[in-house]
């Protein structure tokens, strides 16, 4: 009874494979949907709420200040840059334009109505994270213009996702509570709707589950995985006895009928 259900088990395997690469070829398409209409529906996302926070790398460009024209600056641990002419600045806490505006009050000490543009050349101190059934989870650097469709975009959903139920958890340190919105990722896409297109904060969770024949799936192979050796030591023999039978046909074609040994 065991080796006719490994049998049984071993038989439809071929048949599990050419699913799985239908269902990932459909996955493959969707994704591609994902990226066009990313790109049809590219909106600027404004960084002016951005904290900056250490490690963070600012560039400070203020053409009429060449003391601190074109700096990249890291926020060192203590939250402060160095800088010629205005010695250390604490930045870290506030955003790009409350650090320039900063800078222009004290380089008014120096100069008649200052410029000054900061961007953040590299983002490292904030994150968002990406877990479940995607092809790349794991904690994402957060810039201050992430979206949802920007963060699946880059993880990109495999063919087990629940494609509608991907839901975006929101700490909340001050209340000790979580706010939870769940998107429709395929009907956003089909409708060109960007109306929920998350705008994300740092913290945030993108939790992408599977679908519920996909979990069921899951638990059936967590099930099977203890006997997944035992299959492979059943049907190894027959594999290679299939194309031991495979080359001998070919051979006796081409030799017309004289058998001829393949190693």
């Amino acid at each position: 009874m065991r080796r006719r259900r490994i049998s049984t088990l071993a038989r439809a395997a071929p048949l599990l494979s050419c699913a799985t690469l239908l269902i990932a070829t459909g996955c493959a398409s969707r994704h591609g949907q994902l990226i066009a209409f990313l790109n049809s529906h590219d909106t600027a996302v404004a960084t002016g709420h951005y904290t900056v926070m250490p490690p963070d790398v600012l560039v400070i460009h203020a053409p009429g200040a060449p003391e601190i024209d074109g700096g990249r600056q890291a926020v060192r641990p203590d939250g402060k840059i160095a800088l010629r002419l205005l010695g250390e600045v604490h930045v870290a806490g506030l955003t790009t334009q409350e650090i320039a505006d900063k800078l222009k009050m004290q380089l008014r000490r120096y100069y008649r109505d200052p410029e000054v543009v900061v961007d953040v050349a590299r983002f490292a101190s904030q994150h968002y994270y990406v877990f479940g059934e995607v092809v790349r989870p794991g904690p994402k650097l957060f810039t201050g213009r992430d979206t949802l469709l920007r963060a699946l975009a880059e993880a990109r959903p495999n063919f087990l996702a629940w494609r509608s139920q991907i839901r975006v958890v929101r700490p909340s340190p001050e209340s000790g509570e979580t706010k939870t919105i769940t998107v429709d990722l395929d009907a956003m896409v089909a409708r060109g709707d960007t109306s929920r297109d998350v705008l994300l904060q740092p913290g945030d969770i993108i939790e992408v589950p599977p679908t519920p024949l996909a979990w069921v799936g899951l638990r059936v192979r967590e099930l099977l995985y203890p006997i997944e050796p035992i299959v492979d030591t059943y049907t190894r023999p027959a594999r290679a006895l299939a194309a031991y039978d495979y080359y001998q046909d070919r051979n006796d074609d081409d030799t017309n009928g004289r058998s001829v040994f393949v190693p």
